[in-house]
């Protein structure tokens, strides 16, 4: 028999690992795929997780009448490595034609995997392209060079979905229609998974524009925040508050204490407003997040890893569109002072060419950016 094992978080499970399951299954001729979850992840630190048994869940709902789903790594415990689950189910159906199926993504960091070439004794990977990934072909050139060993591929190209997407929208409170098969939406929704109680209510005080625009601000945070080192709740909050104070009039009652700092520009006052609201309302009193909501729109000197993130987050989520966003994504994708560095270039730019006035700590986040050396971006 063919059989395949596909593992991972699934934290949760989306549309697009089933999609990844049905072309790999239709693609290789397989005679089944084993689902299996982890219990603890080796590489997905600092995220949101449902714990296992949820996700375990999940999967079953999702791969129902399509794929088995193993309780082995849940039940195992600790930390779920590849080589330990290869071996098992290489003993397990040792007569089997045994292979691991993963996405471009994953291969480029097989590497670093913990023992691969244990791996490649009791599996054969099988691999698909994913959607922004490079070409597979120097990937496979890479691997079959190093470790001797062939890569079968099949065909299919994954989509712009991410369990991260899903978590991210989950904790906000927004719509995960589409991304997850509705089974698993119910459960997501009926047990609360992902949700911040931190941020309850945060809806009210936006339009649905403006909240159209913090759920992208939030999955753009999230799904940059391990280049970032910035915990994935963190990040979230922090996305979910930073315009929360956008449209209070100076006279509400939420703010009747607040005092701006002088000289603050009309467009900059609601980052000094939505901290204190953060802070007062929603209580939130991790300085880091509050930091970030504090200078998202103005930027300062010598940010932290949050506040940077927070702010490429604003100014660069997808729905942004203007002259040299795409650039300045680039640039944040390969480094995020090198990111920082080129959007305040371009803000300050922008702002000078529409003749207004540059909010001088926009001016010495700039200058204090270029004295500690960023690169220049291409």
């Amino acid at each position: 028999m063919k059989t395949a094992i596909f593992g991972g978080a699934f934290n949760p499970v989306h549309n697009e690992h089933i999609n990844m399951v049905k072309s790999a299954a239709a693609g290789l001729g397989l005679d089944r795929v084993i689902v299996i979850p982890t219990f603890i992840s080796p590489h997905k630190s600092g995220c949101l997780s449902a714990r296992a048994k949820d996700r375990l869940e999940m999967c079953r709902l999702a791969f129902n009448g399509i794929a088995e789903v193993s309780d082995y790594e849940v039940k195992r415990g600790g930390i779920s490595y590849s080589y330990v689950t290869c071996r098992h189910f290489k003993k397990l159906y040792e007569d089997d034609e045994l292979y691991f199926i993963l996405g471009a993504d994953s291969l480029k960091g097989f590497d670093e995997w913990r023992y691969p070439e244990e791996i490649l004794k009791c599996v054969t990977l099988a691999v698909c392209a994913r959607a922004g990934s490079d070409s597979l072909a120097p990937l496979l050139k890479s691997f079959t060079a190093k470790y001797k060993r062939d890569i079968v591929t099949f065909d299919y190209l994954g989509k712009n979905v991410s369990s991260t997407r899903v978590r991210a929208l989950a904790a906000l409170g927004g719509d995960i229609t589409g991304l997850t098969p509705p089974a698993v939406k119910s459960y997501i929704i009926k047990n609360g998974l992902y949700k911040l109680p931190e941020i309850d209510g945060y809806k009210k005080y936006l339009t649905a524009e403006r909240l159209d625009h913090t759920l992208r601000v939030a999955v753009t945070a999230a799904e940059n925040c391990r280049r970032a080192r910035v915990f994935e709740m963190d990040a979230l909050i922090a996305a979910a508050l930073h315009d929360c104070a956008k449209y209070l009039g100076e006279n509400s009652p939420e703010l009747a204490e607040f005092k701006c700092p002088p000289d603050v520009p009309k467009p900059v006052i609601h980052q000094y407003s939505g901290a204190y609201l953060a802070e007062n309302t929603f209580k939130i009193k991790d300085d880091g997040v509050l930091n970030a909501i504090r200078y998202h729109t103005s930027g300062r000197e010598n940010m932290s890893d949050i506040e940077k993130l927070i702010y490429l987050s604003d100014m660069l989520e997808e729905g942004r569109e203007f002259s040299g966003a795409d650039k300045l994504r680039r640039a944040f994708k390969r480094d995020i002072n090198e990111g920082m560095l080129r959007a305040l270039e371009h803000q300050i730019k922008y702002l000078r060419s529409a003749g207004k006035a540059v909010y001088p700590l926009t001016e010495r986040a700039y200058e204090f950016l270029k004295l500690t050396g960023v690169k220049n971006g291409q």
